[in-house]
Formats: structure tokens, sequence, C-alpha cells
């Protein structure tokens, strides 16, 4: 087994840790801490290539497969160390892009992949909403048929890119009698439709450089021909593929946050002296480093199998599962264990590394908490 990337992939991560280094982190301490998405960083990755990894060439996108547009997560992640935006490029690829690349008409897809590709458009995806969250066949939203349209009611929350977006895929129940996994449908729904508003800004512990907001849809009249995938098939062919994605690939930009946080305890235990010499020679101190580069290396590996599946068309349903179920987990412990070493300096926002534990917890949350990535894993060792 050969687990070396090619010479093509390390190339490329350089220079998208170079490129972040010089056009994302600049200000990356100022954008947290008054909680503002930059339009103008954003541009910069635009132009760099980044807003249209995946997408085909033929929309104007690069094609890349998995693994790649992980790897460009991971580069970007540990470069700019600002995590809001790499969250704002994940969703934006992943249920923002894919969902369309996969499931669109081809009229959809001229319609937005060229303009998402750019980042003229940003894409966001609905599914979670105040009563429904890991609970999907919980949700509310309603859309009812009304001649060849559907008129959509409900809200939604938790959405990433949600005030940025310029469409949004919006899951709702087309038909209240269907099994729950039938009953869902996608639309693609342009945020300027009469009805649909941004109703609440939602502050969080972390990631604040990226939007998340609650959506209300009031009314919302949208043609048959928004319909993305399938009537009736959102739950297990649309959304499956979007949190497959996410899983396998946006857990990408944890791994960058791990090794940046290792790669900076490691200089200041080198550098930082108490009793008379540097805090690296002290045992308590060299187990922390330990530990936090195995959990580095389990979780690189996890990510990276996981994406390699994906892109082999080989089942990795549970191998995602664990990507996102470690990956989550271990970024905690790590940014832990970086804030301890730093002692009264890890909790000073100046040093980044109280801000990495802001933004790690979110990895175990979103996208499908640890514990569902947990109950996935034994259902495929229980075969049920």
């Amino acid at each position: 087994m050969d687990f070396r990337l090619s010479e093509e992939q390390e190339a490329f991560m350089a220079s998208v840790t170079a490129f972040a280094n010089e056009h994302v982190e600049p200000g990356i301490l100022e954008r947290d801490r008054a909680g503002s998405w930059d339009p103008e960083v954003w541009a910069q990755v635009a132009g760099f290539g980044l807003a249209g990894l995946p997408v085909p060439e033929e929309y104007g996108g690069s094609g890349a497969d998995v693994l790649t547009t992980g790897l460009a997560l991971e580069a970007l992640a540990y470069g700019g160390r600002d995590a809001g935006l790499n969250l704002s490029l994940g969703a934006h690829l992943t249920i923002g892009c894919m969902p369309i690349v996969l499931h669109g008409t081809e009229e959809q897809k001229q319609r937005w992949l060229p303009r998402m590709a750019r980042g003229e458009s940003i894409g966001a995806f609905a599914i979670t909403e105040p009563d429904a969250g890991s609970d999907t066949a919980g949700m509310r939203m309603r859309a009812d048929r009304h001649g060849d349209a559907f008129v959509l009611n409900g809200a939604k929350t938790f959405i990433t890119n949600g005030s940025l977006a310029d469409v949004v895929t919006v899951v709702a129940r087309t038909d209240p009698d269907a099994p729950s996994s039938l009953g869902f449908t996608a639309f693609l729904v342009e945020t300027d439709t009469p009805g649909f508003a941004v109703s609440r800004e939602l502050r969080k512990l972390g990631n604040r450089t990226s939007p998340t907001s609650e959506l209300t849809l009031t009314d919302v009249e949208v043609p048959a021909s928004s319909i993305l995938g399938e009537e009736g098939s959102a739950l297990w062919a649309v959304g499956f593929e979007c949190f497959d994605w996410e899983r396998c690939c946006m857990i990408a930009s944890a791994v960058g946050g791990m090794q940046r946080d290792l790669d900076e305890s490691v200089r200041y235990a080198k550098n930082r002296e108490a009793f008379g010499k540097p805090i690296g020679r002290f045992g308590q101190i060299q187990h922390k480093l330990a530990q936090m580069s195995i959990r580095l290396e389990a979780a690189r590996l996890l990510q990276r199998q996981a994406a390699w599946m994906k892109d082999n068309g080989i089942e990795h349903q549970a191998q995602a599962a664990m990507a996102k179920a470690y990956v989550g987990e271990a970024a905690v412990e790590s940014a832990l264990d970086a804030v301890q070493l730093h002692g009264g300096w890890g909790y000073i926002d100046e040093f980044h590394v109280e801000r990495s534990l802001r933004d790690a917890k979110l990895a175990s949350i979103g996208g499908g908490t640890t514990e569902i990535q947990e109950m996935i894993i034994a259902r495929g060792l229980l075969g049920s």
C-alpha cells in the first residue's frame, strides 16, 4: 500500500497553503472578533479556482475528485486559519454545488453551475428545522402542488451560507401520506423569490466568519422544473449524496486545523521556557504533543481513506462515518491540548489556539452528530 500523495498533489496543497497564508490569514483575528463575512476574501478564493473544484469542467469547474477537493480544504484550513471561510466554502462545494452536479437537469446545471464555479453565486442546503435535526423524518416544511407549481411554507435553521446564497436546495414534504423515505422532495429555490426571507442570523461559538441563518418560506411559489432529482427522492438520493460528500471531504478542514495546532504547539514548546529550560523538555508537554500527533495521523488517514474509497466506487458508508466521528472528537481533544500547552496565552485570542477550540466543536455536531455516525457504524456491524 502506498499512502504517499503524488508530486502533483503535494504541489497543489503547497500552492493552496501559500495562497491562504497570503490572502486568507491576514485579518482573521479581526474578522473572528467581529463575526464578519469578508466578500473580498471570498473573491480571492474564487479567483484562485477553489469555488468550483469538484464541478465538471464543462460547467466551468476543475472536475476535481473527492480526495483532491479534501486536500484543498485541508491546505486552506492550515494556511488560512479561517475555519468559518472553510465552512462556507465546504458547504458551497459539497451541499451547494454537488447536489446540482449529481441530480440536476441540464437546464439546472447550465443555469447555476458556471456562476457557482466562478464564485459569483453561492449555494446552500436547507434541511434542518427548529424541531427536526437528526430526525429528518420530523420535518414540517410543506410543498403543496398547485398545477405546474409548488407552494412552500415553513422554516429552516442552522443554514450555512443562508444569508449569502443565491440558490438554496430546500427539502420539503410533498406527500404527507408516503413513507418518510419517499415523502420529501428537494427544490432549487432562488433566494430573491417572493416570500423567501432570512428571518434570523445565529451567533455561534466558533466558525464566526461564516454566516449561519434561519430561513422562513411563506407561500414561496416555485415551478415544478425547480425539483432537484426525482419527486420524493430528497432523503435517500439527494440528501444521501450531499452528506456523503460532506463526510468524506468537508471534514478535511478539521484535519488542516489539527495540523496547524500541532505545529504551533511544537513551536511554542521549543521557545517557551520555564524553570530554566524549554517546556518541550518536560514529559507532560511531550505527552500532549505525542497524542496530538497520533490523533492527527489517524484523522488524516481515516478522511483520505473514505475519500479514496468514494472516488473508486467502493462501499464506504461506514468508513465515512468513522472519519466524521473520529475527526470531530479528535479535533476538540487536540485543540484542548493546544490551549493547555500554551497556558495562559492559550486562553487569549491573539494566540489563535483558543479559536481553534471554539471552531473544532462544530465538526462533532454539523453534518450529522457523532452519535449519528456511531449509529451508522453499528448498524453496519449488526447488519440492520
